[in-house]
């Protein structure tokens, strides 16, 4: 990398710092397949371009672009998963590293940038869940669990009052609901993600619905 470039993690650790949380007001969610579509996370045609070519040259002027313009959503997705700021940071700086090592594979006929990002960000978050040891369970249930777009108590619900929610959640448990309820993965792909038994992550699952009885209320599981 060049001498302009972000070169460490520790310069995006200090430029997460200084930009600060986002607006829990500013995102809201869009059914089960959340993508943060912020607003701020857009680019027009010819600002994407630069940012991109400025990027696959190392510019740290243009990588500090990318990344405060996608800082507040990102940051809301990998707060989803963890509690503290030291965890949702590393992920989301390590997301970041890899987003602009990475960014010469970038197709813009195949989507948008933000939605790539995103991507990377949320893989590097569960990256860092498989590192902290916390998903390892021998707990499994046998059901049958039933999902449909209006089964989902998250969908109608304020930021402020998601994290709320997860907050009430062990991390493993945390982890699992969020990936199946806010980032729309079926069982089968969160057992692959975070090496469990698909009777762990129903057991997860349940456990979730238990903890969180008024939200889910009028969920049913057969």
């Amino acid at each position: 990398m060049s001498h302009n470039s972000f070169n460490t993690a520790e310069t995006l650790r200090r430029n997460g710092k200084n930009i600060g949380k986002p607006s829990l007001a500013s995102a809201h969610l869009s059914g089960i397949k959340n993508k943060v579509s912020l607003i701020y996370s857009r680019f027009t045609v010819e600002e994407l371009h630069e940012i991109i070519e400025g990027c696959k040259k190392n510019d740290r002027s243009s990588q500090e672009r990318l990344y405060r313009r996608f800082y507040p959503g990102l940051f809301a997705l990998c707060k989803k998963f963890f509690v503290n700021n030291h965890d949702i940071l590393t992920a989301l700086n390590d997301g970041m590293l890899n987003v602009f090592k990475n960014i010469g594979q970038f197709d813009p006929a195949k989507g948008e940038l933000f939605n790539w990002a995103y991507t990377i960000v949320r893989n590097s978050a569960i990256t860092l869940l498989n590192s902290q040891k916390i998903l390892k369970s021998n707990v499994e249930i046998t059901i049958k669990i039933e999902r449909s777009l209006a089964d989902n108590p998250f969908k109608e619900l304020e930021w402020n009052e998601i994290y709320a929610n997860l907050d009430r959640l062990p991390p493993a448990t945390r982890a699992v609901c969020t990936l199946y309820y806010l980032e729309g993965f079926a069982i089968k792909e969160i057992s692959g993600l975070l090496n469990l038994s698909e009777g762990t992550i129903k057991w997860h699952l349940s456990e979730s619905r238990n903890r969180l009885k008024t939200l889910f209320s009028k969920t049913t599981i057969h």
